[in-house]
């Protein structure tokens, strides 16, 4: 299956970016195969829609679900439309966060986690 997962860099050793809309990189990867390609996050810089962009982007790509630590309003509803599922709760490695996706430890979501513009700064989080 083909995954997302927001990154601080380009390779299955970076880290995971809590940060889904201002991540400066998406791992997009082949659960099966563990084949992988980094794509830069394009809406990252936006003044506003960042999230919004980067749910576009993604779902571009023919991702089936996101793996990053946190979802905020309008990619949780842009992710949403999309059909792409969302799993939050992911740290370390891009490689650890896959390897807890295919063993079930990452939770689904199917509400935001955090406020609009937490990637900005981190008005806090909804729960």
């Amino acid at each position: 299956m083909k995954i997302a997962v927001s990154s601080t860099g380009n390779t299955l050793e970076s880290m995971v970016d809590s940060r889904f809309g201002r991540c400066p990189t998406f791992i997009i990867i082949d659960t099966e195969t563990m084949e992988f390609q980094a794509y830069s996050n394009d809406a990252v810089s936006s003044a506003h829609g960042a999230g919004i962009g980067a749910a576009q982007g993604i779902a571009k790509l023919g991702v089936k679900a996101i793996l990053t630590g946190h979802v905020g309003p309008n990619a949780h509803m842009a992710l949403g439309k999309a059909g792409v599922e969302m799993y939050v709760g992911a740290t370390g490695t891009i490689r650890e966060a896959v390897e807890a996706y295919k063993q079930g430890k990452l939770n689904s979501v199917s509400s935001p986690t955090v406020k609009g513009h937490f990637g900005q700064g981190g008005r806090g989080r909804n729960r």
